[in-house]
């Protein structure tokens, strides 16, 4: 069926009316803190639900009823470690957080253990979150050029790449460029319910075309095994187990929302450490919903298409949910779940923009440039997150040569993870870890998850795990046969630093 005119104008007003909005927020801002953190003046129910899009991607909306299609709803098993990580971050890493005023991530570490250890988990930060956003940035192509096929004919494959991806580049770094993260946040609290509401559209309306509804679709998914969800055998080979999911996913969302600043960030911007808690964990429940909803859209695909077969086979899964929405869904309808997933691009991509700049001027232009007023230290914000916009847009381009988008990366991430969350755990949990231990300690798990990922079949639910694991050992190790003085402690909290 294809998109029509009625479509490609939702499309459009949707593109046009969140850049708008977001640009409202373009009001000057004094301070680096005012640019990253939104002066401190966000409600908690608003950074719950961009922290929830801001680890949504527009892979996330595709792939996920992709493993729903294709196998089942084990994935869920990851989300229950992902509440139990949120809960570990509240009680162990948030405090330390609010002791001090920070706008990094990475500032802990300095206070713990020195200025080179800080600049490596930022550096590290940097390169891997750059690695992992291209590939999401990736998956708008996707997108793009089975919605577009039509409007976009006479251009190759690659031409409609350039094309989606630039686009969509564009119109974020506009709204980020101007207001910092309080465009950040609120777009994200506008654009998750945009695509909440179009899966929720798609649903019914998958619903409606299946003979017999729920019924008929709940029957052919159930006896397919569709809506499996718990493995809990102990094949270390197997992607989504039972524990690799919450041991897996508790490892994995410790290191994503307590050492990542795209999730710190938003912690940081919290008006006060028990409303940062309440955020995070109220981002659990928000998250385990959103999850539950996409793979169910991958059972109900599964149901239609059994009845109505596609005319040729998906070339990947990444394409089912997309072909549906385009080919099969009513007009108007079509444009609006397209923007949907649309919205969750530019949320996720201007979280990644604002914390890769934030990490570059507060962790390491600023050190250089400690003289520098405010005003230039803002005024260089902006442009930094114009330099990660085309850094992005480039890593998107050689991307294109990927597998499964979600898995891919969440591969890249975690590959990093397991270092930083290591090298936390030994600043919070420890005293006498020393800087030079630690570094040996992140060296050792950086390098112990990449020979997991090129040379074993472990999955990727276990590296941060296992790099963390690794990372404590091995530092506290070094650390002790090192010399006998010990790192500095953790500032008390009635003691105040300033970036």
């Amino acid at each position: 069926m294809g998109l029509n005119s009625l479509d490609l104008a939702v499309i459009v007003a949707y593109l046009a009316g969140v850049t708008l909005f977001g640009m409202r927020f373009r009001a000057r801002q004094g301070t680096v803190r005012d640019y990253f953190l939104a002066g401190n003046a966000a409600p908690w129910w608003a950074i719950s639900l961009s922290i929830v899009a801001a680890e949504t991607s527009t892979l996330t909306i595709i792939s996920v009823p992709g493993l729903a299609y294709e196998s089942d709803f084990r994935f869920l098993q990851l989300v229950i470690g992902y509440l139990v990580g949120r809960v570990i971050v509240s009680f162990l890493l948030i405090p330390h957080y609010f002791r001090g005023e920070l706008v990094t991530a990475y500032q802990l570490i300095e206070r713990r253990f020195g200025q080179r250890l800080r600049s490596y988990t930022a550096g590290l930060f940097l390169l891997t979150r750059a690695a992992a956003e291209g590939v999401r940035v990736f998956a708008i192509a996707i997108v793009v050029r089975v919605a577009l096929a039509g409007v976009l004919s006479g251009l190759s494959d690659f031409g409609r790449d350039v094309a989606a991806i630039s686009a969509v580049t564009l119109l974020t770094l506009l709204y980020t460029f101007q207001g910092g993260m309080a465009a950040v946040i609120w777009t994200d609290v506008v654009q998750l319910t945009i695509y909440i509401a179009g899966t929720i559209l798609a649903a019914f309306t998958i619903l409606h075309r299946i003979p017999g509804g729920w019924a008929t679709a709940h029957a052919m998914a159930g006896h397919a095994g569709r809506f499996r969800v718990f493995d809990f055998s102990w094949n270390l080979s197997a992607t989504y187990t039972f524990w690799s999911g919450v041991i897996g996913g508790a490892f994995l969302t410790t290191a994503s929302h307590g050492t990542d600043q795209l999730i710190v960030q938003r912690l940081l911007s919290a008006r006060s450490e028990t409303q940062s808690k309440l955020a995070l964990l109220s981002s659990g429940v928000a998250i385990l919903f959103q999850f539950a909803l996409f793979l169910l859209v991958g059972a109900l695909l599964f149901a239609f298409y059994k009845l109505f077969p596609p005319a040729a086979a998906f070339a990947r899964s990444d394409a089912i949910f997309p072909a549906f929405i385009v080919n099969r869904m009513p007009h108007g309808a079509s444009g609006l779940l397209i923007s949907a997933i649309l919205a969750a691009a530019m949320s996720n991509l201007s979280a990644a923009l604002n914390s890769l700049s934030s990490t570059t001027i507060v962790d390491f232009y600023s050190r250089i440039r400690p003289q520098s007023t405010e005003v230039r230290r803002v005024q260089l914000s902006r442009w930094a997150t114009v330099g990660w916009g085309v850094l992005l847009f480039a890593l998107a381009i050689l991307a294109r040569r990927g597998g499964t988008v979600l898995e891919m990366g969440l591969s890249i991430a975690s590959v990093a993870y397991g270092a930083l969350l290591g090298v936390f755990l030994l600043g919070v949990l420890t005293q006498s870890a020393k800087e030079n231990g630690a570094i040996v300690g992140m060296l050792f798990g950086f390098a112990l998850n990449l020979f997991l990922w090129r040379f074993t079949a472990v999955p990727f639910t276990w590296w941060v795990a296992i790099g963390s694991i690794g990372t404590f050992l091995a530092g506290y190790l070094a650390s002790h046969l090192g010399s006998p003085h010990s790192s500095p402690t953790l500032v008390p909290a009635n003691e105040r630093r300033k970036v």
